[in-house]
Parts: C-alpha cells; structure tokens; sequence
C-alpha cells in the first residue's frame, strides 16, 4: 500500500466528523464525581487515570467537564509532547472533570474510543501537532483547529475493534518488558557499589594474599599524597578576562557528570587565569566539597580548578590514584553526614585531610585495579546491551500505532461495514438532532 492510500474500506475522516469537543455536563452540584489532575493523566498507552473524589459543585466551573468512555489529551506543552492522553474511566457515577489544559473527545456511536486515542498518540499525529503549537516560549499548546481539522484514515467499526484489541495486547507486553528492563540498570549500579566495597575491604582479593600476609592498615587520606583546595583568588569571580584560553578549567558539574574520569570540559582559562589559579597534573584526584559532597573524578589532563573542588595528588609508592578514588565513593555517604547542616552544605579541607583509607600493600592495589576495571568491564557491555535494547523497546509502540493505522495490524474482513457508510449514518444522525443540543450532552445522575 502507498503512503498516500488507505485499506479497502476505510475512509478519511476528520475529527469533528466522528467526535464531540469538549462537550459539557449538566448534573446537580452534589452529585459525586472524578477529579483527574494532571499529574493524574499517564503517559503509557491506555495507563489508568488517577482519579479523586469531589462533588460537582467543586469542580464545573475551573475545569474540563468529561465522562467515562471520553478521550483525555493533555494539549500543553511538555504533557503534549511527554504523550499524555488517556481513556476516561473509573469516574463514580461515570462523571469526571479534570485540568483546563485537557482537551476532550466523545467519540460518537460507531467509534472505539481506544482506535481514536491511538490515532492521537501516532508519532505522525503528535509531530505535526507540535509543530503547530502557539502561545509563549514554555507554555505552548495545540490550538483547538489543529485537533478538529485532523484527518485520520478511519477503519469500519468492527475492525477497529480487532485494531483496539490487539494494540491493547501487544502494548502490555511492550509496557511490561520496558518496566523488566527499566530494573535492570538498578541491579548494575548496586553490582558496581557491592564490587568497590568488596575491594575497599580485601574481601575481592582475600583468594590473592599470601596466608598471614594481611599488610591491610588505616591511613589518613592526608598522609598518602598531596592534598589542597583548588585556586580561583581573583573576583568577580566571571571576570571575562579569565577565560577563553588554553587551560581546562574543570567544575563541580564536570566532575559529577564525567563518569569517574574527566575527558571533557566545558570552560577554559586565560594566561590570567592561570595567574590566580593551579594547574593540577594529569592523574589527579578531584572530589568535590560543595553543591554535591564527595563526587570523584580522575584527570586525564592538566587542568585548574576552583576552590569548591579538593584536588588529590597520590604518592605512587604508597597508593593509586583509581585506588583512592573507589574508596572515597565507598565512603561518600560517611563523608556527607560529615557537613555541617546548614542550607548550603559543604566540607573543609581538614574534613578530607582526616579520612581513614583502607589501605593494602601498592601490590595488592595493583590487583585490586586490574579485577576492578574487569568487573566494570563486564557491568559496561551489559549497559550498552541494555541501552540498545531499551531504545528498540521505546520504538515499539510508535511502530505498532503506525502498523495499526495503515492496516497492517489485523486482516481486513470484505464483510465489515465499509467506514464510508459510517459516515454517512453518522452525518445524517447530527442533521437530525436538534440543534439546541448539539455539542452538549447531560451527565448521568446517582
């Protein structure tokens, strides 16, 4: 089939052909109804809503009137774009109203409202969606017309229902292996955690020792290198004359974000910068002491630093640097509880200069890097193979809605109702109704 053509009978239709807009209900103030916020509206395909009680006296007049069966579909952005939309259910009395950035469609006699929120959740749909957008920069939303001039290829009823049915099939075993896979990365971050606290205590290479050859000790973090605050003396502090030259200039969001070894950076220093700063040797140790306490980084390169960042410089005939570095993450916690409680949290040089490191003979920690490094080695590919499963796993969904609107999901069947047929009863049932009523339909009452 071309892209430009539709399932033998199927038809085009545009929403307004085939649904109510933000109808209204009518109901008596103390009547029992569902309040769904927007948080309360999910982001999975057919997710449930969260669903409060309250009176409809509380609610008729601030928010979007719905009732169950209704299709919900955030129009602001970023709920838009996060995909937020849903079916209307779980209302007591079948009544609902809900956040004033709701759009709302009541799908007529002959329309699954499951085949009508698919359509809304179409990569093909939200992108052109989303380009139309106005409103400010932050707070954009999908204009009324863009909803009611969609065109959408429409299947006969009773196909539509098969496409429903098996979406809601296949979509819950996608959503269901994306919630397997979303553990896993748990179980890779306490696998790395319970590695480093395994070689922090000799319990990696207890099988390594010779018997009676111990050689483990406590040893001030102060007495195993040089330690010292990281220099930036000159102020303001954003003085353009500091930058802008050829010395890295590495922060605290640098170090937190660069995965253990600082490759990149973001700022550089000038010949004045570097006036009033250091230069730290490739190798360094970096731990942070404000904003976020205790993060780590090595340096692969020379680089300055500001004085919120402790840079660690090992003796190498006592200790290595990746050593020093996975015990200080082992202690991260200890350290924290270290700072002094007040709004801005942060430590002193002395509180770093007094931390005991476990530490074995230089041997040992020669061993203990290489077992290390293989361990993560391993917890690497296993995150790269999960990342790439993820991502087919996310395409899953878009994949399946496109599949379903070109009517690859189901076999058609020559003896469903042709969607043009359709149409046209639903066409005629709007030009019998009176007009009064149009566009309005009363709520159940208790």
């Amino acid at each position: 089939m071309k892209n430009n053509e539709i399932p033998t009978g199927w038809a085009q239709a545009a929403t307004s052909d085939i649904c109510q807009f933000n109808p209204k209900t009518e109901i008596a103030d103390e009547i029992i109804c569902g309040f769904v916020p927007m948080q309360g509206l999910g982001t999975k395909f057919r997710a449930r809503l969260m669903v409060e009680k309250r009176s409809w006296g509380e609610v008729k007049k601030a928010y979007t009137h719905f009732q169950t069966g209704d299709v919900l579909v955030a129009k602001v952005t970023p709920c838009f774009e996060n995909g937020k939309a849903g079916i209307a259910s779980g209302l007591p009395n079948y009544i609902g109203a809900g956040s004033s950035e709701f759009c709302v469609f009541r799908p007529f006699a002959g329309i699954d409202p499951r085949y009508l929120l698919g359509w809304f959740s179409t990569e093909n749909f939200r992108q052109r969606a989303t380009v139309s957008m106005t409103g400010s920069v932050g707070l954009k939303r999908v204009p009324k017309d863009v909803f009611l001039s969609e065109k959408l290829p429409l299947a006969p009823l009773a196909e539509q229902t098969r496409i429903a049915d098996k979406l809601d099939t296949l979509l819950t075993r996608v959503d269901a292996c994306r919630d397997r896979l979303a553990r896993v990365a748990p179980l890779l971050k306490r696998f790395r955690q319970s590695v480093l606290a395994a070689a922090t205590s000799g319990r990696l290479t207890a099988d390594w020792r010779t018997a009676g050859a111990n050689g483990w000790r406590k040893i001030r973090l102060g007495e195993l290198g040089e330690l010292g605050r990281g220099k930036s003396k000159h102020r303001p502090r954003n003085d353009l004359r500091l930058f802008g030259g050829a010395y890295p200039f590495i922060q605290t969001g640098d170090v937190a974000n660069s995965n253990g070894c600082i490759e990149r950076h973001s700022q550089t220093y000038s010949e004045f910068g570097l006036l009033q700063s250091k230069l730290w040797p490739a190798d360094t140790l970096c731990i942070t002491i404000a904003a976020n306490i205790a993060d780590t980084a090595v340096l692969s390169y020379p680089a300055c630093f500001p004085d919120s960042v402790v840079g660690f410089v090992p003796d190498q005939s006592l200790c290595k640097v990746k050593y020093i570095k996975w015990s200080i993450d082992v202690l991260k916690d200890d350290i924290e509880r270290l700072a002094p409680a007040t709004a801005q949290k942060n430590i002193n040089l002395g509180i770093l200069d007094d931390v005991k490191i476990n530490l074995p003979s230089i041997e040992e920690q020669t061993e203990i890097v290489r077992r290390v490094e293989t361990l993560f080695a391993f917890a690497d590919r296993l995150e790269a193979r999960l990342k790439t499963a993820q991502t087919a796993a996310d395409r899953l969904t878009p994949a399946l809605l496109a599949k379903a609107f070109r009517g690859e999901l189901v076999p058609q069947d020559p003896n469903d109702e042709p969607a043009a047929e359709l149409l046209q009863r639903l066409a005629a049932s709007r030009d019998a109704a009176p007009k009064a009523k149009r566009g309005r339909r009363s709520g159940a009452t208790a």
